[in-house]
């Protein structure tokens, strides 16, 4: 499954988040969560909260609705923007 996931984000999500330097990276698929590592622009930026959930999590769950959550494991506190959640 990780494959087609892979497959969604190349198409559809990481186009998007190169356009303000970002871009995600698949870590695992467990227990029906998929977990993510947001990088470049994506780490320590505000809107990253929100790209997550209503971008990113709503497209993979449409997709695939055996998965429930997508878990952001990002650390948002280092990076060129750092923030705190």
């Amino acid at each position: 499954m990780i494959h087609l996931i892979e497959k969604i984000f190349d198409k559809q999500i990481r186009p998007v988040l190169a356009q303000h330097g970002g871009d995600v990276e698949i870590v695992d698929l467990d227990n029906d969560k998929l977990f993510v590592i947001l990088t470049g622009g994506c780490q320590g930026c505000s809107s990253s909260k929100a790209t997550l959930k209503q971008g990113i999590e709503t497209l993979i769950k449409k997709q695939f609705p055996d998965i429930k959550e997508v878990v952001d494991l990002t650390d948002h506190e280092s990076g060129e923007n750092p923030y705190f959640t």
